[in-house]
């Protein structure tokens, strides 16, 4: 299988090392509008450079495109691959409007192309583990989360995350990791309520979930914060607690309640990092999808209701008030918690 990059950047680094350690994939070329950044990546893996699309599409072999360019480009470039006839593996967020996620999705269908977008948390050992233990009973009916997600602001190196039409903001391009994780993890949303608090050093979003369930999820992101990057996670349920933070260097930890059968209250879950990345695990992932080897464990639907989860919190924030999310919304059920 033969596979291209767009985008040179930081993450179009990271697609590109990862295909060229995968058994059967060949990375044929590169493409940046950065014309000398595409031929410094495409020397270091010997591959055709490009500064073009357009040029790329016509002139070099390719299966799969990767497209790792700022988001609000996505929707443009994955509609013109698929209509080229190539299966599309695209950054998160899908797009940055509901109307071009549907789009994209629509497009990929009626050309017979695969669409898969990188929600790469689903491949987080730390959270893969949190899920599991969900999902295995450790924690009995699940009831409260919390999640966060802090780091420094984007634009001090690329301005365009300021600009939130382009960004779609600190919840869309940032939250949009642990809205997808819990809705995975939890199930539906019925309503979001939703705060953001921004100037031009910072911007922080606190979001309120409740799930059809009737579960609760509190959620945080802070672009700006003085502090190292980090995420923690808190899943929560009548029997115990699972928590996983990236500041522990034992990350994950299950609290359950005693039983006369167990010595204590606290059982560990260590961690299990592996000596490949979550990009790795997830591109090697999307590529047996492709092969027909396996089903996906993140769809181009989950995507698109990870999106639109996002934008109700951002109207939320916008009109000071909850937001029901409605059921036909959120139509293809993501795989979260039975």
């Amino acid at each position: 299988m033969k596979v291209a990059v767009l985008g040179c950047g930081g993450l179009g680094h990271v697609h590109a090392r990862a295909y060229a350690g995968i058994e059967g994939v060949e990375l044929t070329a590169v493409c940046d509008i950065d014309a000398g950044q595409a031929h410094r990546l495409a020397e270091e893996l010997g591959v055709a450079a490009y500064a073009d699309f357009d040029v790329m599409l016509g002139e070099a072999e390719f299966d799969v495109v990767s497209i790792a360019v700022p988001s609000w480009l996505h929707h443009a470039y994955a509609v013109q691959a698929a209509r080229a006839g190539k299966h599309v593996v695209c950054e998160k967020p899908i797009a940055l409007t509901a109307e071009d996620a549907r789009e994209m999705i629509e497009v990929c269908e009626a050309n017979g192309v695969r669409l898969f977008i990188g929600h790469v948390v689903r491949f987080s050992p730390d959270y893969v583990q949190l899920k599991r233990a969900l999902d295995n009973g450790a924690i009995g009916s699940p009831g409260v989360a919390h999640a966060s997600r802090k780091g420094e602001h984007p634009a001090a190196t690329h301005p365009w995350y300021a600009d939130e039409a382009k960004s779609g903001g600190v919840i869309v391009d940032f939250m949009i990791h642990d809205l997808d994780f819990l809705r995975w993890s939890f199930g539906e949303v019925a309503r979001v309520f939703a705060m953001v608090r921004h100037d031009e050093h910072l911007e922080y979003a606190l979001v309120t979930l409740e799930f059809e369930s009737g579960a609760v999820a509190n959620v945080e992101a802070y672009w700006g914060y003085p502090g190292p990057f980090q995420t923690k996670a808190e899943l929560a349920g009548s029997g115990g607690i699972v928590q996983a933070s990236s500041l522990d260097s034992s990350s994950i930890r299950v609290h359950r309640k005693a039983s006369a059968s167990e010595s204590g209250p606290f059982d560990a879950i260590p961690g299990s990092p592996g000596f490949q990345t979550p990009y790795e695990l997830e591109l090697r992932h999307f590529i047996a999808c492709i092969r027909g080897e396996v089903q996906p464990i993140v769809t181009a639907e989950d995507a698109l209701q990870a999106l639109e989860i996002a934008l109700a919190a951002k109207e939320s924030s916008r009109i000071g008030h909850p937001v029901q999310l409605a059921p036909t919304a959120q139509g293809n059920r993501g795989g979260g918690h039975r």
